[in-house]
This record gives structure tokens, C-alpha cells and sequence, in this order.
């Protein structure tokens, strides 16, 4: 019997045991870890929300590979990054602000949506990438 299938029979058994948790035990990082969690998701107040169904070229651009990365950029530098930029369109396109391609391109329709989300948050109008504007919508 190989490794692969002793490791597989003892996560069953102490599933079985445990009451069928799924959370039971991690045996075998190779086989039983959990998907890496993209950090530019979208996200609600405290947990990210569920994948979009649609898939943007941008959604395929190079991204650190953890949130807290991005909280140590300037807005300068981000909005320099295809991947933020393609999430900041994505997240003001969901709330109604921008009806543009999710491109990854800091354009001038993305900077009039921003300005609007800025307004309606009771913002200093600026158009630019601001703390406010990551809290508002969730970014990093």
C-alpha cells in the first residue's frame, strides 16, 4: 500500500471519528492543503467573497503573494500594477461606478469613477487612489 493511499485512509478514519469535520486533521500538506487565497479578491467588511464568475485578463497578472504587501505601497506605485488596477476597476464596476474594461489601465474613466465614489462617501474629489477610496472599497 503506498504512502499516498495510508495517509488518505487515516484522514477517512479520523474524519469518520470526529464527527465528519472537514477540518479534522491535515495529514499531508501536499495533498490536503488549501487552496492559496488570491489577496486582491473581493472582499465584503471581514471575509472575502466568492470568485467573480467572469475572468479578466488582469486577473491573471503578477500580484504578491500576500495582502498585508500591498498596505506598504504608495497609491503611486499601485496604481502602476495591472493586477490592483484591474481589481480596483473590478470592485468600482460592482458598486456601480465604472461601465469601462476591466483592463488594468489607470484611465481617465477610472479616475471619474473614483471621483463619484469620492462624492458619494462625502470624499475630499480628487479622482486619485486615496486611503479613503481602498477602505471604501475594501482594497488593501
Amino acid at each position: 500500500m503506498s504512502a499516498a493511499i495510508k495517509i488518505l485512509a487515516i484522514a477517512l478514519l479520523s474524519l469518520s471519528f470526529f464527527g465528519g469535520e472537514a477540518r479534522a486533521f491535515i495529514l499531508d500538506e501536499e495533498i490536503f492543503s488549501q487552496r492559496p487565497l488570491d489577496p486582491l479578491a473581493p472582499r465584503d467588511d471581514q471575509w472575502p467573497l466568492h470568485q467573480m464568475p467572469a475572468v479578466n485578463a488582469t486577473d491573471f497578472a503578477a500580484r504578491y503573494r500576500y495582502r498585508f504587501a500591498y498596505y506598504f505601497k504608495a497609491p503611486e506605485q499601485l496604481v502602476l500594477q495591472p493586477s490592483y488596477v484591474g481589481a480596483l476597476q473590478r470592485d468600482l464596476r460592482r458598486l456601480g461606478y465604472y461601465c469601462g474594461p476591466i483592463d488594468g489601465i489607470f484611465s481617465a474613466e477610472v479616475s471619474n469613477a473614483i471621483a463619484h465614489l469620492q462624492k458619494n462617501h462625502s470624499m475630499r474629489v480628487t479622482g486619485t487612489l486615496t486611503d479613503g477610496v481602498r477602505r471604501a472599497l475594501h482594497l488593501p
